[in-house]
């Protein structure tokens, strides 16, 4: 305690005055005693935890979008629900936070697509280098064809995904800029976890080393990696580009999030309960407005010291030929319905070029 003043015995009586108040509560349930119902809590029904896993950072859209959240459901369900953000990495990695999501540990989690494609493999499919053209077409294929397939994946996984959150386009950070595929060749080069990031990797010369991504500060610090690939949103200020300041904006793969709930407590639910909690998340709309919003302040902000290359569009093709066999390969490894899936998307591009 920091009043000097409250000494030992202040203790001992704060402590039997606690004792005697519990003596008599309990003497007064033994006798029959009936509290009065109107300043009864215990009449009211405890709310329901609902506890929130994520790996984010302050004074970000994903921070926005997690606390709006909170909010939002709070306030509709009248108190009945107590929602609890552990988004600031306080639950471990994406890796254990989708552990603990699966053993009913946690309620919610945002999950990039890759981490999860361990669980469903199908989710790596989304990253094949250059399978979208733009945000604006990606946004039409997800929106239009995507959202039901990796919906009914995921529940047979026991996960029900709420919506998506966008990440945006990966790009190639490095200590030394790389701006040919050839360039990188022989460099030390973070991938994730997922196959669809080790076969970029491999596909551009790299030398493959598997990191997590908590690890890839200290990693970049002691030589471990000297470059990597990942959005905006997870390069700026994770960090990050203190460490590898040259980023080339490949855009090679469109970047997902997976806002999940555990399914089984998510069908313990009431319809209400359902209801409040899919209405309360920001819609993906907005999630992709402030995310897109802030990848350009952090572009431009010297303080973040980002040194962004843009590509002429013979260097990104010269980045597309060295990539092209990536996608095949991606779809023979991860099997499942990723061939269908491919299928899917290019019939969405094609409708999404036709408007």
């Amino acid at each position: 305690m920091s009043n000097s003043n409250y000494n030992g015995s202040d203790s001992l009586r704060a402590a039997t005055a606690l004792f005697v108040s519990f003596v008599l509560a309990a003497a007064m349930t033994g006798c029959g005693g009936e509290a009065d119902p109107a300043s009864d809590d215990s009449a009211k029904p405890a709310a329901r935890i609902v506890n929130l896993g994520g790996t984010t950072v302050p004074d970000t859209p994903g921070e926005a979008v997690w606390l709006a959240f909170e909010r939002e459901a709070e306030s509709a369900s009248g108190g009945s629900l107590d929602m609890r953000p552990l988004i600031y990495g306080q639950l471990g990695s994406e890796e254990q936070l989708l552990s603990g999501l699966r053993r009913g540990r946690i309620q919610f989690a945002n999950l990039s697509a890759q981490v999860t494609s361990t669980v469903v493999a199908e989710l790596a499919l989304l990253y094949a280098p250059f399978l979208f053209d733009s945000a604006e077409e990606a946004d039409y294929v997800y929106d239009n064809y995507l959202t039901d397939i990796y919906r009914e994946l995921l529940a047979a996984k026991n996960l029900h995904l709420l919506t998506w959150y966008e990440i945006g386009f990966h790009s190639v950070y490095a200590k030394e800029p790389i701006i040919m595929p050839t360039d990188a060749a022989g460099k030390r080069f973070r991938v994730s976890s997922s196959l669809n990031a080790r076969l970029f990797a491999e596909a551009i010369g790299a030398d493959v080393i598997p990191l997590g991504f908590g690890e890839i500060v200290s990693g970049l610090q002691t030589g471990l990696i000297e470059a990597g690939e990942n959005s905006i949103s997870l390069y700026a200020r994770t960090g990050i580009a203190d460490e590898a300041p040259e980023y080339t904006q490949t855009k090679h793969a469109f970047g997902v999030s997976v806002i999940v709930a555990d399914q089984k407590w998510w069908k313990s639910l009431d319809a209400s309960e359902r209801s409040i909690l899919s209405e309360a998340f920001p819609t993906i709309d907005e999630s992709r407005r402030l995310t897109r919003q802030q990848d350009e302040i952090d572009l431009r902000d010297p303080e973040v010291g980002i040194r962004a290359h843009d590509l002429t569009p013979e260097q990104r093709k010269d980045w597309k030929r060295a990539t092209a066999g990536v996608t095949k390969k991606l779809i023979d490894a991860l099997g499942g319905r990723s061939g269908e899936i491919y299928d899917v998307i290019q019939k969405g591009k094609a409708e999404f070029a036709a408007r």
